[in-house]
């Protein structure tokens, strides 16, 4: 209906201006009540097809954000997220939006109101001057042509800018973060930071501003065309009127039909091109789409039963990539059920290495890890995490409440206080989260708080860095009677009394249980049941306290070193 109201309001003006110089005044009522309908229609469809487009950009919003984020979280390894031009292609594809897909959906309705009103207009073109109407269309082609180029090029620039909006991105955070703000302001680095922005501000900039010009330079050309083949054709018109040829409703016809038709084909243009752009940028989005897990699916994936024998590895390498050096070399290792096997080692020995290998996020480039003799390979990797209890070294700390930051641990464990408490007091936890001041509902950030809640203590809380390794311990432990518990540096940012009780607790919680634990304090892992020792991706000893000690070898020299320290600390000689 858009798309023929152009053609009705240059048909029904001819008909007006011919009719008035006719000086006949039936003939003008039809024309004026036509174009008073046109009027109206061009007044409400607007809004209504505004209505309809924004509709149609938020279910489709909704849409491609959950077949995003839906492919994203089938990725069951970290490869992928450790890879910085997969990380590109995610951040093109989240840019297809339900806005950005609009010229491929509800824009197709614009794209198709205005071929109506070209045509429409062209025909009326045509009846007045075939040539015209010829070279109207005629001097699209090179618009249309100029209009996908710049779009292919556009896309292929912010695609290019990935890395350098990453580093803007980086860079402008640690100006803002609070984590940040205390070593930036002692060391000075505010300037220095601004510095990098504003690099990576004026390299992205540069891209830009090579392609507006080139566009504005193109688009600048493309008018003048079209200003030429208007004033030529509105020439001959007044020419022909003069020789009486036409008259005076075709010239007002001829002129609102050749500007109606070049503006016309100008949104025809657009429209293809935003739908060429928007096209690209889905390009993106289907190729994450598209892509396979980043772990092997077993064809036919083996059942894991509880735990009875132990976890084993089996000759075990692994390297990052194969420009990397190899970070675990053939490790050998048996973690039985119902032991606690301690881990421990110098910064980059494999420790960490080892237990995202354990979690499967990634494979064995060679050799194996069995579960009571079952390859992990075989099996989902959902299905064995959930018989895992893990503390990461690098434990995240939500902008949650304080229940809700124990319960992610366990879904199901976000509707059942009672799990949650006891956890926390498995950890140590509870007291602490009692004395806040709306207790396990306290917000645990002032994120998402406004200027009301600036001075309302209850509107959340920052804590210490030991009271979130205490969070982060019992979200490991809601996990309870799982068959394997990691615990990955539970204590690093503990105090001393902190650290006794909460290695007293986790020893009464690890009791008879299979676990890993991964210490650099040699002083809370002195009670495993089996101690291994990894140095430059092996294993270079094993066995109990007592019997490392006797040793005299790395591990002993480890713990002679940290206990001397402590007996210095305290003037012992």
């Amino acid at each position: 209906m858009s798309g023929l109201l152009p053609t009705g309001t240059v048909w029904a003006t001819k008909l007006l201006v011919d009719g008035l110089t006719s000086g006949r005044a039936d003939h003008i009522l039809v024309p004026v009540a036509a174009l008073v309908a046109l009027g109206l229609a061009a007044g409400t469809l607007p809004h209504l097809t505004g209505y309809l487009r924004a509709e149609s950009d938020r279910r489709l919003d909704l849409l491609l954000q959950d077949r995003l984020y839906t492919t994203v979280n089938r990725f069951q390894g970290l490869s992928r997220f450790e890879n910085p031009l997969f990380l590109d292609e995610l951040r093109m594809a989240a840019q297809a939006t339900g806005g950005a897909m609009g010229p491929v959906t509800s824009g197709l309705f614009d794209l198709g109101r205005n071929v109506i009103a070209l045509a429409g207009l062209l025909g009326a073109l045509t009846l007045l001057s075939p040539l015209m109407a010829g070279l109207v269309a005629v001097a699209a082609v090179p618009t249309l042509v100029a209009r996908m180029s710049l779009e292919k090029r556009r896309v292929a620039m912010i695609a290019g800018q990935s890395a350098a909006a990453r580093r803007q991105i980086f860079y402008s955070s640690l100006i803002t973060d609070v984590q940040a703000a205390k070593e930036v302001r002692l060391f000075g680095l505010g300037g220095f930071l601004k510095d990098r922005v504003l690099g990576e501000l004026v390299r992205i900039q540069g891209g830009d501003r090579r392609l507006d010009r080139r566009e504005a330079l193109t688009q600048t050309s493309l008018a003048a065309l079209s200003a030429v083949v208007s004033g030529a054709g509105l020439a001959w018109a007044a020419y022909a009127a003069l020789s009486g040829r036409l008259t005076a409703g075709d010239v007002t016809a001829f002129a609102a039909a050749v500007a109606g038709a070049q503006a016309a084909l100008i949104a025809t243009v657009e429209n293809a091109a935003g739908a060429n752009q928007a096209l690209l940028l889905f390009g993106h989005h289907e190729r994450v789409m598209s892509l396979a897990d980043d772990l092997p699916t077993p064809g036919r994936p083996a059942a894991l039963a509880p735990l009875r024998r132990g976890v084993e590895l089996r000759d075990v390498w692994f390297r990052y990539d194969e420009s990397h050096p190899w970070v675990l070399r053939g490790v050998d290792l048996t973690i039985p059920h119902g032991s606690s096997v301690a881990l421990v080692g110098l910064n980059g020995a494999g420790k960490s290495t080892l237990i995202k290998l354990l979690c499967r996020f990634y494979d064995p480039c060679r050799g194996s890890i069995l579960w009571d003799g079952v390859d992990l390979r075989d099996v989902p990797p959902a299905e064995l995490r959930a018989r895992m209890g893990v503390l990461f070294q690098d434990y995240m700390s939500y902008d949650l409440t304080a229940a809700e930051n124990i319960g992610v641990g366990e879904v199901t464990a976000l509707t059942d206080r009672g799990r949650v408490e006891t956890a926390a007091r498995a950890a140590g936890a509870h007291d602490i989260v009692e004395a806040l001041p709306r207790g396990y509902d306290t917000m645990l950030s002032r994120v998402f708080f406004g200027p009301e809640d600036d001075e309302d203590p209850r509107a959340g809380v920052m804590l210490s860095g030991g009271q979130w390794q205490r969070l982060a311990l019992a979200r490991a432990l809601v996990r309870e009677g799982r068959d394997l518990l990691i615990l990955d540096e539970p204590s690093s940012g503990l105090d001393a009394q902190a650290e006794y009780e909460v290695h007293r607790r986790l020893r009464e919680h690890r009791s008879g249980s299979t676990s890993l634990l991964v210490s650099h304090r040699l002083g809370a892992v002195r009670d495993a049941d089996l101690i291994v020792v990894l140095g430059d991706g092996r294993i270079v000893e094993r066995g109990t306290h007592d019997d490392l000690m006797s040793l005299s070898g790395r591990y002993a020299h480890l713990f002679e070193t940290q206990a001397s320290g402590y007996r210095e600390d305290a003037g012992i000689g």
